[in-house]
């Protein structure tokens, strides 16, 4: 797909969804608007990174809130998309936690909004959604392989401060991942990062905020502005 051109990558993206829903979503049920699963892919697209909350998208999209639940299953059980779920220091707010959307593909995202690489650059592109979703799906691969186990979520207080991702292993310990598209940091960018380390104090490991700039960069006791490229560069 990357070698293509531009004109064969969005005959490529739209051939692989429509062979997924017509082949794989329909095995799984019948669907009665097959349209309605594309109008929903572009709706999800434009809301990565995002709360997912069923009445806000039944309401956006004009799906019933019912099949609108029934749709966002089959689409994560074809991983087209995964639900983030909310993390908290007890496992009974973490059930009932609002999850964040992510798309297991971002250039199937990116696809579905029409943004190619040049718009994603543009002012007001989606640049800054897109890489968050990037690094949640890669933190998610790598946790597959990894020889630490652990979990993945994000992080959401009531005054709103976040962590894109948040990973705790099975004896407690956290470590949290801002996602920044621009090439600097301001000590705000770290807001939702102290947050969490304040409250977890030991249990926290440390915090990164993956950033477009070079240089890694110490923000206090346990954090650091690290390159994006930190995520599949392994240092010696």
């Amino acid at each position: 797909m990357l070698r293509r051109t531009p004109r064969r990558r969005t005959a490529f993206f739209d051939s692989y969804l429509s062979t997924l829903i017509e082949r794989d979503v329909l095995e799984l049920a019948t669907i009665e608007r097959r349209g309605e699963l594309l109008k929903l892919l572009a709706l999800l697209a434009g809301r990565v990174g995002n709360l997912l909350v069923p009445a806000t998208l039944a309401g956006q999209s004009g799906i019933p809130r019912t099949t609108l639940v029934r749709y966002l299953e089959l689409l994560s059980s074809v991983f087209l998309t995964k639900s983030i779920p909310a993390w908290s220091s007890g496992q009974t707010p973490r059930a009932v936690g609002t999850p964040k959307l992510a798309f297991v593909d971002t250039g199937i995202a990116c696809h579905l909004i029409g943004q190619d690489v040049h718009r994603l650059s543009e002012p007001g592109g989606a640049a800054g959604p897109m890489m968050e979703n990037f690094v949640v799906m890669e933190l998610a691969r790598q946790l597959t392989w990894s020889e630490e186990r652990g979990r993945l979520y994000h992080y959401r207080t009531k005054d709103k401060l976040e962590v894109d991702s948040v990973i705790e292993t099975p004896d407690g310990r956290v470590i949290g991942v801002e996602v920044k598209a621009g090439s600097t940091i301001r000590s705000e960018d770290l807001a939702g990062l102290r947050n969490l380390a304040s409250r977890l104090g030991e249990r926290f490991v440390a915090g990164f905020v993956l950033y477009a700039g070079q240089q890694t960069l110490p923000y206090g006791d346990k954090l650091r502005a690290v390159p994006l490229d930190a995520l599949w560069r392994l240092t010696p």
